[in-house]
């Protein structure tokens, strides 16, 4: 199984997708602990247009994130918030 590939609980969406598609949403669900973002707030270097204020100086931790299936789950849907919605659905979480 890819990283693309949903898991069989899901079911499969958006299998094209394996690229970024600065949808802002891994920038806003997850907690990170090195920016001191707590879980279901946007960065505070996340802009409007959803692209990052410090793309050549971000941390380790958002260099290294791969898209994966959850991309293509979330990417689609309109507006940020529902985006972070979805992402924290799919995980269980909630802020």
């Amino acid at each position: 199984m890819s990283r693309f590939d949903a898991p069989p609980e899901h079911l499969p969406r958006s299998s094209w997708l394996k690229d970024c598609t600065a949808c802002g949403a891994c920038c806003a669900a997850p907690d990170i602990s090195t920016l001191q973002k707590p879980l279901g707030v946007r960065c505070g270097n996340l802009q409007d247009n959803c692209l990052c204020a410090i793309y050549q100086d971000r941390p380790a931790v958002c260099r290294n994130y791969q898209p994966d299936w959850v991309c293509g789950e979330v990417a689609p849907l309109l507006t940020l918030d529902e985006r972070v919605k979805r992402f924290l659905q799919i995980y269980g979480l909630s802020p």
